[in-house]
């Protein structure tokens, strides 16, 4: 019966590409020339930053990039699915601010295949990323909250949505440089219940991975507050 009801109600409302809107076969997903438009991070990428990496420069050792080999980064792992760029960044910008939230299942399962090495050492706790409330009441959602609650139903590891808070309100990090962003985000983030953070193994989640001001300093309270190690785990990152 609900085999037949789902037949008739794909006749009626058809499959549509989440990119562009063309008739597909597929629930919640792209057709093939989108998706052949998708730049994938795949190896070889920075072993601990997920950075993709130049194999014919000279200056790669061990799989790492400069900036790993000089200083290591505050967090664990830091991995992200895609590239952003024209292509994506319109599958992320219509999930973030235009309600397309049908775009989710897609998203977190590239997610899970991005931080399969993540999570093949132990995760204790999945947490987003928080929204200011004034943003969240405005924008309705928090769509890294959303992510995190698809994950957690792949990996079967609990998501807190409640023991990072964002206390203060910043100007959005897109018009922000890169130093501005570390300025902008600084004391914005607390952990409200460090009993549930403490000796926990994190993995942190957001849609895009720009400078990483944004994640640094969440990852930095997290670990203030005796968590174990954080992971930042991310559907896009900005690459240049």
């Amino acid at each position: 019966m609900i085999k037949w009801f789902k037949c008739l109600l794909n006749l009626i409302l058809p499959q549509r590409c989440l990119l562009c809107g063309r008739v597909i076969q597929s629930e919640n997903s792209l057709c093939a020339d989108c998706f052949k438009e998708i730049n994938f991070i795949v190896a070889p990428y920075c072993q601990h930053c997920g950075k993709p990496l130049d194999l014919g420069r000279d200056d790669i050792q061990e799989l790492m990039c400069i900036s790993c080999l000089n200083k290591k980064d505050i967090f664990r792992l830091c991995r992200s699915a895609i590239i952003y760029d024209d292509k994506s960044k319109k599958l992320i910008l219509d999930f973030k601010f235009a309600d397309h939230l049908e775009n989710k299942l897609l998203l977190s399962k590239w997610l899970y295949y991005a931080g399969r090495d993540i999570f093949d050492t132990e995760v204790d706790l999945i947490i987003p990323v928080p929204l200011h409330y004034t943003r969240l009441i405005k924008r309705k959602y928090n769509q890294s909250a959303v992510l995190a609650a698809e994950l957690s139903k792949l990996t079967n590891i609990s998501a807190d949505y409640k023991s990072l808070k964002k206390i203060r309100y910043t100007i959005p990090q897109v018009q922000c440089d890169g130093k501005r962003r570390k300025i902008n985000v600084r004391n914005a983030f607390v952990v409200t219940n460090p009993d549930r953070i403490k000796g926990k193994r994190i993995v942190l989640v957001d849609d895009v991975y720009t400078t990483g001001a944004t994640m640094r300093e969440c990852a930095k309270v997290l670990l203030k507050s005796g968590a174990k190690s954080v992971d930042v785990l991310t559907v896009a990152r900005v690459c240049k």
